[in-house]
């Protein structure tokens, strides 16, 4: 492994106002400065575009307490091809953090044009751009750390899930698209020797999340008093991991990047890596609720008397999701010695505190 001191370098983070784009961003900003960030995202509106303004608010306000680093945030896609070419030629990154991508499995089903135009294109405009960032013998892009997903394990039935497991079986378009992004990355670390790592995040949840996610659609039913829908009857189990922890976990990925080095036949071995970053401890989904439904009630965002069981409702599975996802999450501890730590009510406590302060409950 190729260490990589953060300090005094140029870090290009897409999806930069995404949930754990601007987290990282702002820690990037709190531990690592001086350091110039640029972040891209182009702000659509699958979920409140509202949250993702006051995640760019929040940087801008770090910012401007770390004078001695630069960040610079550019509204666009990565499907425009030419706009990657030249923020690549303009700022030459050193360090390239792939998290823009259309996320949800549901959403993939009614609208499968998204994925296909950002988490393949504009990925393959990425990989393009990293491929090219070493032309003329410049030292070119030192690290490409990318967002893949639990989702790429379908139905496994081997838990906990392993990097080492065979995963050629998704169950839906999202996860078939995150697959594809680790066999892109992997034959162009092959073929250009781009040193890249891929990371499966297990359910990210904490404040200021994305609203698609269950713990903030719930939230927001039981506020208007609508039923919320508890999927495979309360069976399902989730390895759900804190922001933080996913956060903390990308951070020192970034700082080893897999080693470049040629085989037996003389050409390059890909500097390639896939890691799981997960709680490597799934909850009960009827568990969780339960927890959810005592923060929110700490939080004074739903009264303390409160009838949780008349807005409940157990129904069967939807298409594309699976029982369970359960991270082994050893090659992370191995290599990176991390390994998440934040227990669920603690987290559920911090984002039922954001979402008070946010929605002025």
């Amino acid at each position: 492994m190729t260490t990589i001191e953060l300090k005094n370098k140029t870090v290009l983070i897409t999806g930069a106002a995404g949930f754990i784009g601007s987290n990282l961003v702002l820690e990037l900003l709190k531990t690592q400065s001086p350091l110039t960030i640029i972040g891209i995202d182009n702000m659509n509106d699958y979920y409140d575009v509202s949250i993702k303004e006051w995640r760019l608010s929040e940087i801008q306000k770090c910012a401007e307490k770390h004078p001695d680093s630069t960040w610079t945030f550019i509204k666009g896609n990565i499907e425009d091809r030419a706009l990657i070419g030249s923020i690549f030629h303009d700022y030459q990154p050193d360090i390239v953090v792939n998290l823009a991508a259309q996320a949800g499995v549901r959403y993939s089903i009614t609208n499968p044009d998204v994925y296909i135009g950002s988490n393949l294109i504009g990925f393959y405009n990425i990989l393009e751009a990293c491929r090219h960032s070493y032309d003329n013998g410049a030292k070119g892009v030192e690290h490409l750390v990318y967002a893949s997903s639990s989702s790429v394990y379908g139905s496994n039935k081997k838990v906990p899930y392993s990097t080492e497991d065979k995963v050629d079986n998704p169950v839906s378009l999202y996860a078939a698209t995150k697959k594809s992004n680790e066999l892109l990355a992997h034959a162009y670390s092959k073929l250009y020797n781009i040193p890249s790592t891929g990371l499966r995040f297990f359910t990210v949840y904490g404040p200021a999340g994305r609203p698609d996610m269950a713990y903030f659609g719930f939230t927001n039913k039981l506020l208007k008093g609508e039923t919320i829908q508890i999927f495979n009857y309360g069976n399902c189990k989730r390895d759900f991991t804190y922001v933080d922890d996913i956060v903390e976990g990308v951070k020192r990925v970034m700082q080893g990047a897999p080693e470049k080095k040629n085989g037996e036949d003389g050409l390059p071995v890909p500097p390639y890596a896939i890691y799981n970053i997960g709680n490597n401890q799934p909850e009960n989904l009827l568990d969780f609720v339960d927890i959810l439904q005592q923060e929110l009630i700490r939080a004074e965002v739903l009264p303390a008397d409160y009838d949780f069981e008349a807005h409940k409702e157990l129904v069967p599975m939807q298409p594309g999701d699976v029982p369970v996802t359960y991270a082994d999450t050893s090659a992370l501890e191995r290599d990176f010695g991390f390994k998440p730590s934040t227990d669920l009510r603690t987290g559920l406590r911090r984002f039922a505190e954001w979402y008070k302060e946010f929605y002025q409950v």
